[in-house]
């Protein structure tokens, strides 16, 4: 059985791994804990962030919203910050896992576990979310696109942990759109995911558009070349219909349990429309 440490400091997870360089970082739990059921392998210590001051909280401030990575699902939900200025990633939210899920899993650990089906991914893209991360040398900051490299990989190493996320606040002009499809209506891994953030002028022209997908690829995909044509078009049914087959042209998925890769293609092609569902 793993020893579980609770540290109140980040000196103090450090302390821990350097020590015991196969400590695993614990935030919810949700994904880790799964994993380590299914794989058998229990690190020598587990490392619970609950108790390290600044690492929960969200705050908004010179235009930047700063999230903790332990903060909750649940916690984003209830956050008047999030709905009010990301709601692209409230929306995410909503859709993610069941209440207990919600009030457990992380925002971090989502990140963190890097699977191209996390439902917070798609809308961290499109906000150009950036992540904070610490060691006991220096800190950086890095887009999340560079953070994440692949399935269940990125790029922290050694002594380095997530500790912030910073969120620049879209201009109030902006819509945000989160749209899913899994194998049933609720508790469902999605088989396809679709992040939209949407400038449209009252004439229905669109000024700005981006769009970020989930599970059809080894990370959530993001073109910004295709985004830029969309600019100067009408926003409607012709331009959404547009937008999936182009993005269905482009994406990679695979063929797993959940769906063949022709089906996840043929469900993003149709997922843009779903914008104009209510």
């Amino acid at each position: 059985m793993s020893e579980v440490a609770l540290p109140a400091s980040l000196e103090e997870v450090y302390a821990i791994r350097k020590r015991e360089p196969g400590a695993a970082v614990l935030a919810g739990g949700t994904d880790l804990l799964v994993r380590m059921r299914a794989d058998g392998k229990k690190p020598p210590v587990l490392i619970g962030l609950e108790r390290i001051p600044g690492l929960s909280g969200i705050a908004i401030q010179d235009g930047v919203v700063r999230i903790g990575p332990m903060v909750t699902h649940q916690n984003l939900l209830d956050s008047p910050v999030i709905r009010k200025h990301l709601a692209v990633m409230h929306e995410a939210a909503q859709v993610l896992g069941s209440p207990p899920v919600r009030h457990m899993g992380t925002i971090g650990g989502n990140i963190c576990t890097a699977s191209p089906a996390g439902d917070l991914l798609p809308a961290l893209y499109v906000l150009d979310a950036e992540v904070e991360i610490s060691s006991p040398a220096k800190k950086r900051v890095v887009p999340i696109a560079t953070f994440i490299t692949g399935p269940g990989r990125t790029i922290l190493t050694g002594q380095e942990i997530l500790t912030g996320i910073r969120i620049p606040v879209p201009d109030p002009g902006y819509q945000g759109f989160y749209r899913k499809v899994g194998q049933r209506r609720a508790l469902a891994i999605s088989i396809v995911s679709m992040a939209a953030l949407l400038m449209v002028s009252p004439d229905k022209t669109v000024r700005s558009a981006r769009f970020a997908w989930g599970s059809v690829g080894p990370v959530v995909m993001r073109f910004p070349d295709v985004e830029s044509s969309f600019a100067g078009r009408t926003f409607g049914p012709a331009l959404l219909a547009d937008v999936g087959r182009q993005y269905s042209e482009r994406i990679r998925p695979i063929s797993d349990i959940r769906a063949s890769a022709s089906y996840r293609k043929m469900v993003a092609a149709g997922l843009p429309l779903k914008i104009l569902e209510q």
